[in-house]
């Protein structure tokens, strides 16, 4: 007889744990490892769905004791046992129950009844033919790389490979032609993209190319529509999923590569439980499937760009833009407090105003990006450009009420200056403006300029992203207005001037990383001017040039920012310099959630003595209170990751507050 291993679907850490069932004859041979299945748990004759994780000849206890599975889901999504390894792992790094990681690898279960195809603007018309076209050849740099890639792919301990090229250098090309090799071996490969670059007009290249042997995941496809995609993935139906970082559970039979692009972006990152890291649980998947992979970027997270310098990584760059006659961008840095002196109070820079007015005229067309991405209130000096930091964690200080700026990190706190501590001048202050704010600004300097604002207010509805993006590319607008979402990978070749104004916002954010995303966004809304054979122009705003993330973002130099910025996070003890963990502890009750947070630091530091991590806090979390609940942080940082993990495991079996741990 053989015997069943069980994750009951109940995400809770005491049950997170297999229990084993006899399996009657009746299912002799019908069960499999992975399958739906609806068993007997606890007593009143409860029934409960799990997974089938393990068939086993060996019983765990006396055969007599053991329940009956009821029923299986004979037409259920079967697991691959690679994603039932992925799952397990993911609970063991993440900290997730089983059945929550089982959870997110499992593709979409249900199917929607057949229905008239439409089109989609993320999605291949069923009703339209498309013949794959021959590959485009490929330059000398690109050439090099896709030869690396797969030597290092087909070596005897290949790497993950860091695919380090410039805006507009051709990175999408050599991933088809990695994909299209793949193809030829019988092999399967998923692409990552940020769901924001999902548009039709990107998408159309990779049917181009490969016609229907293309599926896409998205989060505007239906249930039925992800279902689809996921079941031609099992059956090898296509060689390609294209799709944010859900794409990464396809169930392929034979995968064989996986490719991450802007493998930078947070946005691979999962806020909800289990709280992967994209890129972490891509190369774990990989490393079970013995697949390739290959993350690309202009502006590479630091963490991968550690690892190719320690050469854990493979690393490949393209130094050049791919396009004919297409170069990078003239920049220019306007410091914004000059502007000030000499009496201009504008968000328009003289440089930046003269700019639009010229390209205006020429009929070409100007994206304005307004730097708001990790803005919380902050308070800088309009004269200097000092900003509000605290003296123990270098990071910004936060505006709160009553006149308070507080350390989101360890707590300090000072009342607000009346005076720049630096110059003495009474110009101190909060920055604060938003997107309909300047589309009101241009309407007024520029009432000839046909605007387009794209922000979280104009993009809400199914699609809109890919109808502002279409209607932009087509020439509908002479000005593109926007946040982070507009210079995410897109490609609009009659753009010549890139305008960002307050590039000090993201800057200032109370976050370690905020240089490293505040040169990542500048590069790459830089990279969005003159990709079309004309040299572009970027004008950068800002009251602090001299800042290295500001200045060597406007010279595109990767490496020595990376080389300054490394410098800092070992002195600070930061990821990738050190390993780093968040603990949020959240309570209805302010005086419950802080005594939870004493009493878990105290107990830390006292079961981890001979460790001796670091341990910052209890403060109050960036928001202190959401939806009456009080918010309170601590880090921890030690250079173990494994200590981390201890700890994360010792904090867990504290209970009275509701705790979420995140590795950052």
């Amino acid at each position: 007889m053989k015997f069943a291993n069980v994750i009951v679907d109940i995400s809770h850490q005491r049950v997170d744990q297999t229990f084993q069932y006899r399996i009657p004859e009746e299912l002799q041979g019908k069960v499999k490892v992975g399958m739906p299945v609806l068993v007997p748990f606890g007593g009143g004759g409860r029934k409960v769905k799990g997974f089938l994780v393990e068939l086993t000849n060996v019983p765990e206890f006396d055969e007599e004791r053991l329940k009956d599975i009821e029923m299986v889901e004979e037409k259920g999504n079967v697991i691959e046992d690679q994603l039932i390894q992925l799952a397990s792992w993911m609970k063991e790094t993440y900290g997730c129950t089983m059945i929550q990681a089982l959870k997110t690898v499992l593709p979409s279960k249900r199917r929607v009844k057949s229905r008239k195809a439409r089109v989609s603007q993320t999605s291949l018309p069923e009703d339209e033919e498309w013949h794959p076209e021959p590959a485009p050849s490929l330059n000398e740099e690109q050439s090099r790389a896709v030869e690396g890639i797969w030597q290092e792919i087909h070596g005897e301990k290949p790497r993950p490979c860091l695919l380090f090229g410039v805006t507009g250098s051709g990175k999408t090309e050599v991933y088809m032609e990695l994909i299209s090799r793949m193809a030829a071996e019988g092999r399967q490969s998923i692409l990552l993209i940020p769901e924001i670059s999902l548009t039709y007009q990107n998408l159309q290249r990779f049917y181009r190319r490969f016609g229907r042997r293309v599926a896409v995941v998205n989060s505007r496809l239906s249930e039925g529509e992800k279902f689809d995609s996921m079941e031609k993935a099992r059956k090898g139906e296509v060689d390609l999923i294209i799709g944010p970082r859900s794409a990464l559970f396809a169930p392929f039979p034979r995968l064989g590569l996986i490719l991450v692009d802007e493998e930078h972006e947070t946005a691979y990152n999962s806020e909800t439980s289990p709280r992967y890291h994209g890129v972490e649980t891509a190369i774990a998947r990989a490393g079970l499937a013995n697949a390739g992979i290959v993350l690309g970027s202009a502006t590479p997270s630091m963490e991968s760009f550690d690892a190719a310098m320690d050469r854990r990584y493979a690393v490949f760059p393209l130094r050049k833009r791919a396009r004919s006659g297409s170069v990078l961008p003239q920049v220019d840095v306007v410091d914004m407090r000059e502007e000030l002196r000499e009496g201009n109070k504008s968000i328009f820079s003289g440089t930046l105003a003269q700019s639009i007015r010229e390209r205006l005229e020429k009929k070409e067309q100007i994206i304005l990006f307004l730097n708001r991405r990790g803005y919380a209130g902050f308070i800088s000096c309009r004269s200097c450009g000092t900003v509000m930091k605290c003296p123990h964690c270098d990071v910004s200080l936060t505006s709160h009420r009553g006149g308070r700026l507080v350390c989101h990190y360890c707590g300090y706190e000072r009342p607000m200056p009346d005076r720049c501590p630096s110059c003495g001048s009474p110009y101190i202050a909060g920055f604060g403006i938003g997107t309909q704010k300047v589309e009101a600004m241009i309407s007024r300097e520029f009432p000839e300029a046909r605007v387009l604002r794209m922000d979280l207010d104009t993009t809400g509805k199914k699609d809109s992203h890919s109808r502002i993006l279409s209607a932009f590319a087509g020439g509908e607008a002479d000005i593109l207005l926007g946040t982070q979402m507009i210079v995410k990978g897109h490609d609009f070749p009659k753009v010549t001037l890139v305008g960002i104004l307050a590039a000090d916002l993201s800057l200032y954010s109370s976050d370690f990383r905020s240089a490293e995303r505040t040169f990542q966004l500048l590069t790459q809304a830089a990279g969005r001017a003159g990709r079309a054979g004309s040299r572009g122009n970027v004008v950068i705003q800002t009251y602090n040039p001299e800042n290295y993330a500001v200045s060597l973002a406007a010279k595109q130099d990767y490496i020595t920012f990376y080389k300054q910025e490394i410098q800092y996070r070992k002195m600070m003890g930061y990821p990738p310099a050190g390993e780093m963990m968040s603990l949020l502890i959240t309570s209805p009750q302010e005086e419950t959630a802080e005594e939870f947070a004493q009493r878990l630091v105290r107990d830390i530091r006292r079961e981890f003595i001979r460790e001796a991590p670091v341990l910052i806090g209890p403060a109050d979390a960036g928001i202190a209170k959401i939806q009456d609940l009080y918010r309170k942080r601590i880090y921890v940082k030690h250079g173990d990751r494994q200590v981390l993990l201890d700890i994360r495991d010792f904090a867990v079996r504290f209970t009275g507050c509701e705790l979420q741990i995140d590795i950052l």
